[in-house]
C-alpha cells in the first residue's frame, strides 16, 4: 500500500514542495508531448496541482501491486490529457520508468496516446472520447460498492 510520506489532510503542504512537485509535473507532461510532437500538455499542466494533492494526500495504491482489491482508481475521463497519468504512475513508484515517458505516443510503447487498460501497469481502464471516463468510474464504484456489500463481513476475512 502506498506509505503516506507526506503531511496528513490536516496539515498543509510545504509550499515550495509543493510548487516544485507541480512544475516537476508540469514539465515531464509538456516534454513528453513535446518530444512526440502529438499530444496535449494543457490538461497535464493545468491538473499538476489536483493530481499531486489527490496521488499524495487522499488516494491508497501500491505500485508493488497494481492490482491490489482495496486501492482508489484513478479515472482519466479526457483519455487525450495523458501524459498526466503517465507522469503521476511514473514519480509514484509504478513501473513506467522515465525512459517510457520520453518515448510517448511512440509504437511498443508503455505510454500510448489515450491510457489503454492492460498495456500500462496502473492505467485502470481504457478511455479516449470525452466522458467515457465518467461511465467507467460509476460501474467501479457500483462493482465495488457489491463487492463490499457480499465479503465486508465475518467469515470472509
Amino acid at each position: 500500500m502506498h506509505t503516506q510520506t507526506l503531511p496528513p489532510l490536516d496539515k498543509p503542504l510545504d509550499n515550495d514542495f509543493e510548487t516544485k512537485a507541480a512544475n516537476t509535473i508540469r514539465m515531464l507532461a509538456a516534454d513528453g508531448v513535446q518530444a512526440a510532437n502529438s499530444g496535449h500538455p494543457g490538461m497535464p499542466m493545468g491538473m499538476a496541482v489536483a493530481a499531486l494533492t489527490l496521488w499524495t494526500r487522499v488516494m491508497r495504491y501500491n505500485p508493488a501491486n497494481p492490482q491490489w482489491a482495496d486501492r482508489d482508481r484513478f479515472v482519466l475521463s479526457a483519455g487525450h490529457g495523458s501524459m498526466l497519468l503517465y507522469t503521476m504512475l511514473h514519480l509514484t513508484g509504478y513501473d513506467l520508468p522515465l525512459e517510457e515517458l520520453k518515448n510517448f505516443r511512440q509504437w511498443g510503447s508503455k505510454t500510448p496516446g489515450h491510457p489503454e487498460a492492460g498495456h500500462t501497469p496502473g492505467v485502470e481502464t481504457t478511455t479516449g472520447p470525452l466522458g467515457a471516463g465518467f461511465s467507467n468510474g460509476v460501474g467501479m464504484a457500483i462493482a465495488e460498492r457489491w463487492l463490499a456489500q457480499r465479503f465486508n463481513r465475518p467469515g470472509f476475512e
